[in-house]
């Protein structure tokens, strides 16, 4: 087993390492003159087991580009097989053909990610279930509403209430609102009537569900500059909520959203995972960061020793179906 790490977020390649006990091993990227990147891979790979950590993160396309030339020199390198590690897939929401003459690019991605000569990827709470699909090679797909309502236990949940910034979401709130109640009794489910208007505005028209007086938590895949949740947050108000959780699984927080929702006095915190690197030069007294690091640590020891992924997915005990 040989794991390296891009440079999108070797913190967290670290922190798998130590869950596995395993050495991380050392890679070198180099840039020409002329711009181009070259990757060099700096330890055995011959009839290795290999991993690579490498979730897409801004500035996008230098960490995909990063990780092609990763993939292709491990097998040039005689890898065994070759395992893409890719916490966050941000082409992950081009998912579809909304519009005349645009490219699906999470499809094509993904085709360059295979041909590329990656024969499996480990992924974690992708924006919508058919991109696992688009992999035309194994995909183990976590989430991590396990670890970020493990960062809620030990709370009162009496007077919550888990709501969905969109109707997409609703059945993933309502795994999670069924981890934070108590068996026979979970938390109560609630979501937001959303619409996308041109120049990427959201408008929220209104709020399905018991929100007044309650706690709420509201649960997103992914917050990049906020105006969901913020437009939510403008909607929450009306209803004199009692105060405002916020969780997610990818926490980008770009363009200054972090200082925005915490802003809110209602948001007594903002939750989400280590899937990216911390936001940096921002207010954090409200964040929290959950590692997924054991997560999938536990995934990658279960593909080396070809055991079963799936009880990871719904693990007992967790309060799931």
């Amino acid at each position: 087993m040989t794991i390296f790490s891009g440079s999108a977020h070797p913190a967290l390649a670290a922190a798998i390492c130590r869950q596995l006990e395993v050495p991380l091993s050392p890679s070198r990227l180099t840039r020409f003159t002329n711009d181009c990147l070259e990757v060099q891979l700096q330890a055995n790979c011959r009839e290795r087991d290999v991993f690579l950590v490498q979730p897409l993160v801004p500035p996008v396309q230098e960490h995909l580009v990063e990780l092609l030339l990763m993939i292709d020199a491990a097998r040039g390198a005689s890898a065994a097989r070759i395992t893409v590690v890719m916490p966050h897939y941000a082409y992950a929401r081009s998912d579809k053909k909304d519009a005349p003459r645009i490219s699906i690019g999470g499809r094509l991605v993904a085709d360059q990610i295979v041909a590329a000569g990656a024969d499996r990827v480990l992924a974690m709470t992708l924006h919508s279930p058919q991109v696992h699909g688009f992999f035309s090679v194994p995909v183990d797909h976590l989430h991590a509403l396990y670890e970020l309502a493990g960062h809620l236990r030990g709370l009162d949940m009496s007077n919550a209430v888990v709501i969905s910034p969109d109707l997409g979401n609703a059945k993933e709130a309502s795994r999670f609102a069924r981890m934070l109640g108590t068996p026979g009794h979970p938390v109560p489910v609630a979501a937001a009537a959303k619409q996308r208007m041109p120049d990427d505005k959201v408008e929220i028209s209104s709020i399905i569900g018991d929100v007044r007086g309650r706690d709420v938590i509201v649960l997103d895949d992914e917050i990049a500059r906020g105006s969901t949740i913020l437009e939510l947050l403008d909607r929450l108000e009306e209803y004199d909520v009692a105060s405002v959780r916020v969780a997610c699984t990818h926490g980008l927080f770009t363009e200054g959203a972090l200082d925005r929702i915490a802003e809110r006095a209602a948001v007594t915190e903002i939750f989400c995972t280590d899937t990216v690197p911390a936001p940096d030069g921002q207010a954090r007294e409200k964040l929290t960061i959950v590692s997924v690091a054991p997560a999938l640590a536990e995934a990658m020891r279960r593909i080396h020793n070809g055991e079963s992924v799936s009880v990871l997915f719904d693990p007992p005990g967790a309060g799931g179906t």
